[in-house]
C-alpha cells in the first residue's frame, strides 16, 4: 500500500516552501472538494470548507510529524471532517441541495470505506495525470496516449504523428516512468 509522498510533506517544512505548497494545494484542493460535496456541502460552504481547512493545514503541516504506519490522507480527512462538524455547529443545520437538515439527518461520512478509498485513487491518478502532462511535448504525450489508453497500434500512431516507432516506444516509456514516480506515495 503507497503512503502520502513524505518528500513533499519535507519540503513543506523548508525554507521558501511556496513551490512545495502550490503542489500540495494543486494534488488535495479536488480531493477535499469531493469530501465537502460527500458531506453535503455546495457552493459557496464547500469553498469555505476547504479554504477553512488550508488555513489549518499552513498552521499545523510545518509542524506535522510524519509517521509512516499511519495514513495522512486520513489524517487529513480527519481535519477536514473537524472543520465541517466546527461550521456545522455553529451554524446547526447545514444546507444542502434539498433544504435545511439536521446534522444527525447526514450520512456519516466514514461510512463506506471502500467507496472512498476507490474515489481517493481515481482522483489521485486524474489530477497527476493533469498536472504532470503539461511536462511533455505534445507529440510525446499524444503518442503515449493513444498507445496506452486509446489502445491503438504503435505502427498506427507512429504514422499519425510522423515519428518512428521506436519515438512512440520511447514516448510511452517516459510518460509511464513519469506517471509512476508521480503516484508513488500518492495512493496510501
Amino acid at each position: 500500500m503507497h503512503t502520502t509522498p513524505v518528500s513533499l510533506l519535507i519540503r513543506l517544512k523548508q525554507p521558501k516552501p511556496e513551490i512545495a505548497w502550490q503542489r500540495f494545494v494543486d494534488l488535495y484542493t479536488p480531493l477535499l472538494f469531493y469530501w465537502a460535496h460527500r458531506v453535503g456541502l455546495r457552493p459557496p460552504d464547500d469553498a469555505d470548507l476547504v479554504q477553512e481547512v488550508f488555513a489549518v493545514l499552513v498552521r499545523k503541516l510545518p509542524e506535522f510529524e510524519y509517521d509512516a504506519q499511519k495514513s495522512f490522507r486520513s489524517w487529513l480527512r480527519t481535519v477536514a471532517l473537524n472543520k465541517w462538524r466546527e461550521r456545522a455547529r455553529r451554524k446547526a443545520v447545514l444546507v444542502s441541495g434539498d433544504g435545511a437538515r439536521d446534522l444527525a439527518e447526514l450520512p456519516d461520512p466514514a461510512a463506506d470505506e471502500e467507496f472512498w478509498q476507490r474515489e481517493h485513487r481515481e482522483q489521485r491518478v486524474a489530477r497527476a495525470v493533469e498536472v504532470m502532462k503539461a511536462e511533455f511535448e505534445e507529440s510525446t504525450w499524444r503518442a503515449c496516449w493513444s498507445c496506452v489508453v486509446e489502445g491503438r497500434d504503435v505502427v498506427e500512431v507512429a504514422a499519425e504523428l510522423g515519428i518512428s516507432r521506436n519515438a512512440v516506444y520511447l514516448a510511452k516509456s517516459r510518460v509511464l516512468r513519469r506517471l509512476r514516480q508521480e503516484l508513488d506515495g500518492l495512493l496510501d
